[in-house]
């Protein structure tokens, strides 16, 4: 990692693989100051990797990476340190402290110059207020309740993921770095990061799967697949706007090209016929008949190789046909003494939709394999964690053969024939949401559907169980999922 003078955060042609595995390739960045960034891409793609060498923690294998703040740089990945509660936020406080000492140094040495330019970075990380953010973190994160002098042992995982958030938005740096900073957190927790994010005197770059938290909190958008890295502007609705755009742009293409080619192969084709039939001769003047027919033929000649070259080269480079909108098939059927299906407290009907949410751990993937046992009918079951033959190829995986699944725009053709075990998480979910969209089915369970998922993906699926004219049973903290579902939703609690 380079540093410099003045703040800025760029990346250059960087370049960066895990054991032989490209993450990231060539990519290019710019972070302008005061920019809040929301990285997205499916679980795998590179997400967390650009956030750990933007924060020095890895090194690129080729390329450099730029980063340069006088208000320093915190990272959230970073582990507790010390062994109570108080330790941890005094670690963080630490160069905060180490500022104040020498102001009080400088201030007896009467060294006016050098006093100056402390008081001028402990403004800046707003040294002054730091023990009142210290308890609007805690309280704001809900931690308040935790004693200062309480072992870090005795916190639960989210108390201490909770904790190591509370002190890097205490110590206030300039550039904060933050890997998944919703996990862990609750509603009322969830609305006072966002503002504090959102008012934070600084830079932000955040990698989140919530979209609830990216659409109220980021200024501008990094998308990383592929390997590449694609920026967009105009927050997270300007995100989802011009991927939609850039999908239009590829349908009117590929019919474009379509009707070309349909275009060149008529005018090949009756071109020849006409040619074929010739003209008839007049006059019984053979002579001007030859030389006018050799003359046509030439220049009918020359457009039917022109013509052919142009479908040569536009076969030769098609645009890719887009995938058709993900559909989940079936439809609800009702049997004998059963024209209703029973869940706990709660009556699906034909296309009856039911979310159920709660804490992890709480049983709702149980729920939810024991309502796969016992349901009637054709049942399509999504789990949140699906187990395949790591051995096994993709296409042989699906089962359905490589025209249906290069349908589905879930899999490029390269890796068709890849061993499920070299998969990242995000493209096994999309293997087994694959599976369950080839089926066609009655009643759809479907375990955190989001989960590793790219986020324009996410918007397919749930407009696929839209349509769906199926029942429905969904288990997820998707925020903006339950925010916009529509039928019953209870807590976990509501099953016994």
């Amino acid at each position: 990692m380079e540093y410099c003078l003045a703040t800025q955060m760029t990346l250059r042609a960087v370049s960066k693989s895990y054991a032989d595995r490209p993450v990231l390739d060539g990519v290019t960045a710019t972070i302008r100051p005061g920019e809040r960034i929301g990285i997205v891409g499916e679980n795998g793609s590179g997400k967390s990797t650009l956030l750990r060498l933007l924060a020095g923690v890895d090194r690129p294998d080729a390329g450099t990476v730029t980063v340069c703040a006088d208000g320093g740089v915190g990272h959230l990945a970073q582990t507790l340190s010390g062994v109570t509660v108080a330790d941890a936020i005094d670690d963080a406080l630490a160069e905060l402290r180490e500022l104040e000492r020498g102001l009080h140094a400088a201030a007896e040495a009467q060294d006016m110059d050098r006093y100056g330019d402390l008081l001028t970075r402990f403004e800046a990380r707003e040294g002054y207020t730091a023990d009142a953010r210290v308890e609007a973190a805690m309280h704001g994160l809900g931690l308040g309740a935790i004693a200062r002098d309480g072992s870090l042992d005795s916190l639960s995982g989210g108390e201490r993921a909770r904790l190591g958030l509370a002190c890097l938005l205490a110590a206030s740096p300039e550039v904060l770095l933050l890997d998944e900073p919703t996990n862990h957190l609750d509603e009322h927790a969830l609305t006072w990061l966002e503002e504090r994010l959102r008012t934070h005197h600084g830079t932000v770059v955040l990698v989140s799967h919530d979209r609830v938290f990216l659409d109220r909190v980021v200024t501008a958008v990094l998308e990383v697949a592929d390997g590449g890295l694609t920026r967009f502007g105009g927050g997270y609705s300007g995100f989802l706007a011009e991927k939609a755009a850039a999908r239009v742009r590829w349908e009117q293409d590929y019919e474009q090209w379509c009707a070309e080619i349909a275009r060149l192969e008529e005018f090949a084709t009756g071109t020849a016929q006409r040619v074929a039939h010739g003209r008839a001769m007049s006059d019984n003047n053979k002579m001007a008949y030859d030389r006018n027919a050799g003359r046509v033929q030439s220049s009918v000649a020359s457009r039917v190789r022109q013509t052919a070259e142009r479908l040569r080269r536009l076969r030769a480079d098609p645009v890719p046909r887009p995938p058709e909108p993900l559909c989940f098939r079936g439809h609800f059927v009702t049997t004998g003494a059963r024209p209703e299906f029973r869940i706990g407290p709660v009556t699906l009907g034909a296309r009856g939709r039911l979310l159920i949410h709660g804490p992890n751990g709480a049983g709702k993937s149980t729920l939810l394999d024991a309502l796969h046992a016992d349901a009637p009918g054709r049942v399509g079951y999504l789990r949140q964690e699906e187990r395949f033959d790591p051995e096994r190829t993709v296409v042989e995986t699906y089962g359905l053969g490589r025209a249906a699944l290069l349908a589905t725009g879930l899999f490029a053709p390269e890796l068709l024939d890849r061993s499920v075990g070299t998969l990242s998480e995000g493209q096994r979910r999309r293997l087994a949401l694959a599976k369950v969209l080839a089926g066609e089915h009655d009643l759809l369970l479907l375990d955190e559907p989001t989960n590793h998922l790219s986020l324009t993906l996410v918007d397919e699926v749930e407009r696929a169980l839209h349509d769906y004219r199926g029942a429905v049973v969904v288990v997820s903290h998707d925020r903006a999922l339950r925010r916009r579902f529509r039928g019953i939703q209870k807590g976990i609690q509501d099953f016994g």
